[in-house]
């Protein structure tokens, strides 16, 4: 494998995107991203090469991510007081605007099977190619690509059920 600063200016990128997709949080993406490559340097005698390097890393970044899922399931909910406390939006009608689309979407995905949403997450907003996708989730690449096209047709025939409801 290249350097050790290599691996890190090559992949944190990509890294972050794939992790801010599931996670949906700049600050948490950062973090993880941080700590994904902490834990790939030290188990960096590990990687076998079977995969790519950035596959590898993503598969780091996941298994932080749902163990940071779990932390969060047993500590106790923020306070709401916090929340009343941050400053209002300069724009609130296109604010809220923007934010029930994204409701919207948030909506649809939640109603795809979690591999569907998993792939068409890292496709989007990680940018990952398909091959890099199935290797990621342990499936085949036209396994991926047949997930993301079959998803994006379910997400528009929800987003447009949706839509003509709210009407």
């Amino acid at each position: 494998m290249a350097r050790r600063e290599d691996l890190y200016e090559k992949h944190a990128q990509a890294v972050y995107r794939y992790l801010f997709s599931i996670t949906g949080e700049a600050d948490t993406a950062e973090e993880l991203t941080q700590e994904t490559f902490c834990t790939a340097l030290e188990k960096l005698d590990t990687f076998r090469g079977d995969c790519t390097p950035q596959v590898w890393l993503c598969a780091i970044a996941k298994r932080l991510w749902f163990r940071e899922l779990e932390r969060r399931r047993k500590s106790p909910p923020l306070d709401e007081s916090y929340a009343a406390g941050l400053p209002a939006p300069d724009d609130p009608a296109g604010d809220a605007e923007r934010r029930e689309d994204r409701l919207r979407l948030y909506r649809a995905m939640q109603r795809l099977d979690p591999d569907t949403r998993e792939v068409i997450h890292l496709r989007l907003a990680g940018e990952f190619s398909f091959r890099d996708i199935g290797d990621i989730l342990g499936k085949s690449e036209v396994w991926a690509r047949v997930r993301f096209y079959r998803g994006k047709e379910q997400l528009t025939r929800l987003m447009r059920g949706e839509q003509d409801g709210a009407k």
